[in-house]
């Protein structure tokens, strides 16, 4: 897979002029957001927008896909369905009806000048909410395929956990939360921290997966407070300054350090079911 260029991208840095999308000044705000995350994503990905299939695309999934793919960012309707809108089947359906979803393991085959190129991904669909309530537009992630664990080891169950996202930065905290979704998690996102106090006040989360720089209180001393009300919540930090600000914490936690890769947030999901509650 090709290197990830860190460089920062946004749909405004591109001409969408002859696009079926038009001016990106014109856009609404969710397909502005979405496309700014998808431009920006490491991993091949792919923006349906609209029943008539706009298809955005980003720079790794147009190194991928090779003849016929077009020239990034797309912006038009494909005369020929790609390769991972077939292969989702079903589940493009459910994300159009507001489910995100992920189909694992699918066999995907793109043309290029020396021939067909067979990959197999994961594809995690997430749904994107218009203006108006209804889901706009789908959004497709292709992430390398994780292993089935081997049937002799057991597994903590991490399907299905009901995670409390808290990020300042709306456009991170929404991508944060789609695709946990996506994974197939319940979550829930806050951009302050006694906002976040409330929530875990009122309802019963197992993880908190929390930003360390925040606005009027640190993720560090959220946790201690949140860990203190509830030793069997797990605490996941994701920081742009490394652990430094981590260090000598009196209760388990996982960190990821920003930006990271879909399998890195995929991994900490599995692991941080096992780590031991506060105070054992």
């Amino acid at each position: 897979m090709p290197d990830h260029d860190p460089s920062p991208r946004s749909a405004a840095s591109y001409d969408w002029s002859a696009s079926a999308l038009g001016d990106s000044a014109r856009w609404p705000a969710p397909l502005r957001v979405a496309a700014d995350l998808l431009l920006n994503a490491p991993l091949p990905g792919l923006l349906v927008w609209g029943r008539e299939t706009i298809l955005v695309f980003n720079e790794a999934y147009a190194a991928l896909a090779g003849l016929g793919c077009g020239r990034v960012p797309g912006g038009s309707v494909p005369s020929v369905l790609p390769p991972p809108l077939s292969g989702a089947g079903a589940a493009m359906q459910a994300a159009w009806s507001g489910q995100p979803g992920r189909v694992a393991g699918v066999d995907l085959s793109f043309r290029h000048a020396d021939g067909p190129r067979g990959h197999r991904f994961d594809l995690h669909l997430t749904p994107v909410t218009g203006l108006e309530g209804a889901v706009a537009g789908v959004h497709i992630l292709l992430a390398p395929p994780v292993a089935a664990p081997a049937a002799a080891e057991p597994e903590a169950d991490d399907a299905g956990l009901r995670i409390l996202v808290v990020e300042d930065n709306l456009d991170s905290q929404y991508l944060v939360c789609e695709m946990l979704k996506a994974f197939g998690h319940e979550a829930d996102g806050v951009a302050h921290p006694n906002d976040a106090l409330d929530l875990l006040g009122r309802q019963r989360y197992q993880v908190l997966f929390s930003d360390v720089s925040l606005p009027g209180m640190s993720g560090v001393d959220l946790a201690r407070k949140a860990v203190t009300d509830d030793p069997a919540l797990k605490v996941i930090f994701a920081s742009g300054y490394g652990d430094s600000l981590l260090r000598h914490l009196e209760f388990p936690y996982l960190s990821l350090q920003k930006p990271y890769e879909l399998d890195q947030l995929q991994d900490a999901l599995a692991k941080v079911a096992r780590l031991p509650a506060h105070g054992r």
